[in-house]
């Protein structure tokens, strides 16, 4: 019996299984090996790290575990099971384990679109985060492919890194009228047009060839797209899920089954990896919190208004 499974090996559950360890807490680590942004040739935004790669990012994040005896666990958790006052695992579609606590850090999938020649520049000169990869573009000419009101704000909101930016709409035609009145006004010029490829050498975008003969060229892409949940193991236990598909969670990353957290991509609207690493050490340290509870080793918190309102009822009864 471990006291946690953790589920991903990413920024939220190797900084959780960090603090755990350090709780002496005995835990499993699993992970694919499959991380989110392993196209990335960078990760930006993550204090005194910014700029590694994001493979590299992992192996510190893994040898800091050693010590406390902490190994990651090349395996997939194929189920999921809530038992009475534990979790049930299945590694690999085989191996069944237990655990008092669950963590699931797994992250989301995101989708490109299928456009020949944009796959060959995904992490390089096609991303979908502007926080994360603007700068990288400052000054230059940005196309973004998407549509409706989501690509609509994400061509206005990089205007902040470059003056020289246009909508994609990949043959979507129609707009919200206070949408394009925005987007002209920024001098945002929209492309309706279906694309045909991306014109690139080597991981560098050159162009944009659409169906109706056009090129134009620019020197990066983002792109509004839909994103899934990497494993469907919270949505299995019956968790519930926001309007954007991501695990809906308390500031603790607590769900509403007993023992089940869910932190990082898979239940945030702000996904940076320094904020899932966040996220993954105060659940670790709500975790290690109930299972003091349970051992007996935690006193309760005193509800300072209550206590209050007891001493006013308790003078006004003596007047």
């Amino acid at each position: 019996m471990f006291d946690v499974i953790i589920i991903g090996g990413g920024p939220a559950g190797l900084s959780a299984a960090l603090v755990l360890a350090r709780c002496r807490r005995q835990l499993l680590l699993c992970d694919n090996g499959q991380p989110r942004n392993a196209r990335s040739s960078s990760l930006h935004g993550f204090l005194s790290r910014d700029c590694i790669p994001p493979l590299e990012l992992l192996r510190l994040g893994r040898e800091e575990l050693k010590p406390y005896g902490v190994a990651p666990r090349e395996t997939t958790v194929t189920d999921l099971v809530h038992l009475e006052d534990s979790f049930e695992a299945t590694l690999d579609g085989r191996e069944k384990v237990r655990a008092r606590m669950a963590l699931i850090a797994s992250g989301v999938r995101d989708h490109p679109p299928e456009i020949p020649g944009l796959d060959e520049c995904y992490g390089v000169t096609v991303h979908h985060c502007p926080y994360c990869d603007g700068w990288e573009h400052r000054d230059q000419t940005i196309a973004v492919i998407g549509r409706g009101t989501s690509g609509a704000a994400l061509a206005l909101s990089l205007k902040t890194w470059t003056s020289r930016v246009m909508l994609c709409t990949h043959g979507a035609r129609t707009m919200r009228r206070c949408d394009r009145t925005r987007l002209e006004k920024e001098q945002i010029h929209v492309r309706s047009a279906p694309i045909v490829r991306i014109d690139h050498d080597g991981p560098n975008v050159r162009a944009i060839t659409f169906g109706d003969g056009a090129s134009v060229p620019c020197e990066a892409i983002f792109f509004s797209a839909r994103q899934s949940q990497r494993c469907e193991l919270a949505e299995r236990l019956g968790c519930e899920m926001n309007r954007r598909g991501a695990v809906k969670s308390g500031p603790l990353g607590e769900t509403h089954i007993p023992g089940l957290y869910v932190v990082g991509d898979a239940s945030r609207d702000v996904q940076f990896a320094i904020v899932a690493a966040a996220e993954g050490a105060k659940a670790a340290a709500a975790i290690n919190k109930a299972l003091q509870r349970r051992a007996g080793l935690a006193v309760e918190p005193v509800d300072a208004g209550s206590d209050a309102r007891t001493r006013a009822r308790t003078e006004t009864t003596r007047a």
